[in-house]
């Protein structure tokens, strides 16, 4: 085996000393957790008109989404360094906590401004319950059996992606729209009781004073915040090239230069340096997890528009059509996480993955009014497929590169690419979208419709110019797709395959005794 450099040195860490017995039904309370958390961010959705018309403010509409996804996305980081400094799953806890609290106040709202502060806030605690998730099940299972458990987790991501909107519709049709947060309540509940029983976490030891890197928490927070909000007006509320989003821009550029002077010279830094270059493996991986959230992002919210305006499915029938990508999502990071759990070997599967995501995208940049659902059922399944091999195990992968104790940081930057990754891909797409409908010279679609029933709105003529104009959106849309998940190619061919800490049915190293051996090199030790 050729020797690494000193440049990119292999992580050695210390797991878990044992996986529990009843790990499957620990997993099942965390896994709750990250479903309430991916829920929400989708199934107030579906429920917006009804709020709408109940307290008013429809100028203010889209930040009830957008002051969740931004507060999620800044204050992801943030308890993933909490988790590291304090009890994992003391921090965990109260991120959900939080989240139902902020669950009530949403249901009590009474204007559309209280909604959105509530928003904020529940955004807040999801934020913990989604780096919490995964940084919990990197403290419970090394990466070599963190395969095994794999689809628990690609479950819990399509069944959150397929059923928010469609919870969201049948909860706000048959209760109201209050129950749409009200309904977080007994979930949640049974959650903390679940954990609070059944999650047990290695304890882990610190000495000296703990401190928080508050000046990084505050430029991170400004960042993102200017990076979310520039990708959320641009194309729509404001043109791309307008002095607000510039601004924006430049504000996003000085503050993560001064987080990045900062990382480097606090004691305890709110993303540890570290991560990043102390193995290439993890900013691959983040490479990986950025495209893969521009793909998954877009598919789940132009496909279900496509399949509505162009081929006639109903609003609930286009979320169920989507099961073709969630299945392949699903069967696939299961054979991967079982492959990779047996034989060691990973690198295969983000290779194969980024294949069949450009594959995948490319053909569905292809559709047009003729096309049938089985054929796009077809391509959606190739998406999904890669998706399955890439999201997951991207996770593992970055995981396997750092250091138990910086496994709250690393988590919590992950979910944050592939979160930016999304809000990205969004913006670019709904300014493509907006473009290619706005000006291909089709029907408008009129005040106040939306792009899936402003076909029926239409005369014959004017109907099929817009439906052109749908489907050359959809092309553009899905075309872009495609050439950024090519950035995916190049990033899996360069992962190092390391060798899984924790071999199967192998007792792992007591965490305080291998916290004072010498370092180990891993081709040493894996024999």
């Amino acid at each position: 085996m050729p020797s690494p450099s000193a440049t990119d040195p292999t992580p050695v860490a210390s797991d878990p000393a044992d996986v529990p017995k009843n790990i499957r039904w620990v997993l099942l309370g965390i896994m709750l957790a990250l479903l309430l958390s991916m829920l929400d961010a989708l199934i107030v959705g579906t429920a917006m008109p009804t709020v709408v018309a109940d307290l008013g403010g429809l100028e203010h509409m889209s930040w009830v989404v957008t002051g969740y996804t931004l507060a999620t996305a800044c204050s992801t980081p943030v308890w993933g360094k909490l988790g590291d400094l304090f009890p994992r799953k003391t921090v965990f806890l109260t991120s959900i906590v939080l989240f139902l609290v902020a669950s009530v106040l949403c249901g009590t709202a009474s204007s559309i401004d209280w909604l959105i502060t509530f928003r904020v806030l529940q955004g807040l605690g999801a934020g913990g319950m989604g780096a919490g998730a995964f940084a919990l099940i990197g403290a419970l299972l090394p990466p070599r059996e963190r395969g095994r458990y794999q689809g628990m987790v690609a479950g819990v991501t399509a069944l959150g992606q397929l059923g928010g909107p469609l919870l969201g519709g049948f909860v706000t049709g048959h209760l109201g729209w209050r129950w749409a947060f009200y309904i977080n309540v007994p979930i949640g509940l049974v959650c903390i009781a679940w954990c609070g029983i059944m999650l047990h976490v290695p304890a882990a030891k610190r000495q000296g004073r703990i401190t928080l890197d508050w000046w990084g928490i505050t430029f991170l927070t400004g960042a993102v915040s200017a990076f979310v909000m520039a990708a959320t007006w641009a194309g729509s509320t404001y043109a791309w090239g307008s002095w607000q989003i510039i601004a924006l821009a430049l504000a996003a550029s000085v503050l993560l230069a001064g987080f990045v002077a900062t990382e480097r010279r606090v004691a305890e830094p709110l993303m540890p340096p570290r991560i990043y270059s102390g193995h290439r493996n993890f900013p691959l991986s983040a490479v990986l997890l950025t495209v893969t959230g521009v793909a998954l992002f877009g598919a789940t919210l132009y496909l279900p528009l496509y399949l509505q305006v162009v081929q006639g499915a109903s609003a609930a029938n286009s979320g169920l059509l989507l099961l073709p990508l969630m299945i392949a999502t699903l069967i696939t990071s299961n054979i991967a996480g079982r492959v990779m759990t047996a034989t060691g070997r990973y690198k295969i599967f983000p290779v194969l993955g980024s294949l069949f995501l450009v594959t995948g995208t490319g053909l569905l940049s292809t559709m047009d009014t003729g096309t049938s659902r089985l054929t796009t059922s077809v391509y959606m399944a190739l998406v999904g497929a890669g998706t399955g091999l890439t999201l997951q195990m991207s996770n593992t992968i970055a995981q396997n590169a750092v250091e138990p104790r910086d496994i709250g940081s690393a988590s919590a930057a992950t979910n944050l690419f592939r979160n930016l990754g999304g809000s990205l891909g969004l913006a670019v797409f709904a300014s493509l979208f907006t473009g290619a409908v706005a000006g291909g010279g089709g029907g408008s679609p009129g005040e106040g419709a939306s792009p899936g029933n402003a076909a029926g709105r239409l005369s014959v003529a004017a109907r099929d110019a817009y439906l052109a104009d749908v489907v050359h959106a959809t092309h553009l849309i899905f075309l872009t797709t495609s050439l950024i998940a090519l950035a995916a190619l190049p990033a899996s061919l360069l992962i190092r395959e390391v060798p899984l800490r924790g071999k199967p049915g192998e007792r792992l190293p007591d965490p305080v005794r291998s916290a004072r051996a010498p370092r180990q090199l891993p081709w040493k030790d894996t024999r």
